[in-house]
């Protein structure tokens, strides 16, 4: 995608969007462990989407929450960002990944927003499942669309081999939903090791496309718009992914054929996000392998943060103080 200097993103972009997560976070971590779902969303997003009006972009909202959780958000799709003052851009954020895991004061719970040029966001509303493989740079060259639909077993194979291990040593993340039960028991079967989560679909796709994380690949149905949020991150990192739409209902199915979207056609990261030109910030909310979890104390609150940029391949670990206001 050939983009024109005056709609470039500027090599800051990155540290003035992980503000974004940081404020996201910061008023996620408060309800930490005090079961309240709903508002801690509202409470992260409406932090997040204030934060976000004083980026100098011209900026707007690829996909919404709203899509899935059927309420209304401070952050819907086509929503503008930014105060106009900056390149046109499309953002795709998520304020909270790891709901269930805040509610319960679980680790893995992360704040997330991507931003890159106009036009270059594929945003298949109003899908809100798709089906997913994500790799790292080490398997990537060796993932081919196939996998999508070959059994478990194969793609387990194929992997090990591209990483010179047996299956047994692999460890796949997928999450805990009834949908999954047969390919949880696929997985096993082949030999391989299962992390289970309740919840956060970037949080896994991060894990499997990042070094060291002891995570080799993430399979099953997760939002599509954590998707498009994910394939931000895995194209930063050189990882590779497999997408799919996944309606899992009839209505989401009726849907999706109104808006003319094809549940066959298979995706990688490029056909996702066009652009090289992507920043992907996180921030942790609460402690994960990722990334260290807010830390509260009176009038100052501690973040730590990762900042990924496509174009350089930069990968920026910030830790924060901020001063609190009263």
């Amino acid at each position: 995608m050939d983009i024109p200097q005056p709609q470039r993103l500027g090599p800051n972009t990155g540290l003035d969007l992980v503000r974004a997560t940081e404020a996201a976070a910061i008023a996620a971590a408060r309800l930490m462990g005090r079961g309240e779902i709903e508002e801690a969303d509202r409470a992260a997003a409406t932090a997040m989407a204030a934060a976000l009006a004083n980026l100098d972009l011209d900026g707007r909202l690829a996909m919404g929450e709203e899509v899935r959780e059927a309420v209304s958000t401070p952050l819907p799709a086509g929503a503008r960002v930014g105060n106009g003052n900056g390149p046109p851009a499309d953002l795709v954020v998520d304020p909270i990944d790891g709901r269930r895991q805040l509610a319960q004061g679980r680790a893995g719970a992360v704040s997330f927003a991507a931003v890159t040029n106009r036009g270059a966001l594929w945003a298949p509303h109003p899908a809100a499942y798709m089906d997913k493989i994500v790799v790292g740079p080490e398997i990537a060259p060796y993932l081919v669309p196939e996998c999508l639909d070959a059994p478990a077993g194969w793609t387990l194979a194929l992997v090990a081999r591209a990483t010179r291990r047996t299956v047994r040593d692999l460890v796949v993340f997928v999450l805990d939903r009834p949908r999954h039960t047969h390919l949880i028991a696929e997985i096993r079967a082949a030999g391989a090791r299962v992390m289970l989560a309740d919840d956060g679909d970037i949080y896994g796709a991060l894990l499997a496309a990042m070094p060291g994380t002891n995570v080799d690949i993430l399979m099953g149905i997760g939002g599509a718009p954590e998707g498009v949020l994910a394939a931000c991150a895995i194209k930063s990192l050189g990882g590779a992914m497999l997408a799919r739409l996944a309606p899992q209902s009839e209505a989401e199915r009726e849907a999706i054929t109104r808006a003319g979207l094809d549940t066959k056609r298979i995706l990688t990261c490029d056909d996702i996000v066009s652009s090289n030109q992507i920043f992907f910030v996180a921030t942790g909310i609460t402690d994960s392998i990722l990334l260290r979890g807010v830390r509260l104390a009176g009038d100052r609150a501690e973040t730590n943060s990762l900042i990924l940029r496509s174009e350089t391949r930069t990968r920026r670990l910030i830790f924060a103080e901020h001063l609190l206001s009263p």
